[in-house]
């Protein structure tokens, strides 16, 4: 009994982490190709910059096409819990990145977010109707 109201009770906890990491990214990524609400380029650290053979306008469009990506993955695609796996890598890397520009605050949000994310890929293990959820569980597991 116990198991099944903690799969009750964990269901809007994933629509809602699944919603988050889904339209969040694809946001954030339609903006880095328009860059309506920031000019995301001033946020590239200048030692990454000069390491990239791109302009940061470039490859911010380049960025922001990964993160429609893996945005739509979490969505639409039976792979929720790797693509949420991949968006948690991804804030990492963007806060790897802020760090050594200097943006600290906007580096720690990404690493939260990016902990966040894995408790997608977890949560969308335990439950049944979540694609590649385990068909079994014990308490334990849960």
């Amino acid at each position: 009994m116990a198991l099944e109201t903690s799969k009750r009770d964990l269901s809007p906890v994933y629509w809602a982490l699944k919603l988050c990491f889904g339209f969040v990214p694809v946001i954030a990524g339609l903006d880095k190709v328009t860059n309506l609400l920031v000019a995301w380029p001033k946020y590239l650290a200048p030692a990454f910059a000069s390491l990239i053979p791109l302009a940061p306008q470039s490859f911010m469009h380049l960025v922001g096409v990964i993160e429609i990506i893996a945005g739509i993955g979490v969505l639409l695609t039976p792979w929720t819990r790797v693509f949420a796996w991949i968006v948690a890598i991804w804030l990492w890397c963007i806060s790897l990145n802020l760090i050594v520009a200097g943006f600290y605050d906007i580096a720690v949000r990404d690493i939260v977010l990016g902990v966040s994310s894995l408790c997608l890929a977890r949560v969308s293990l335990l439950l049944p109707h979540a694609p590649g959820a385990r068909r079994e569980l014990t308490p334990a597991q849960v």
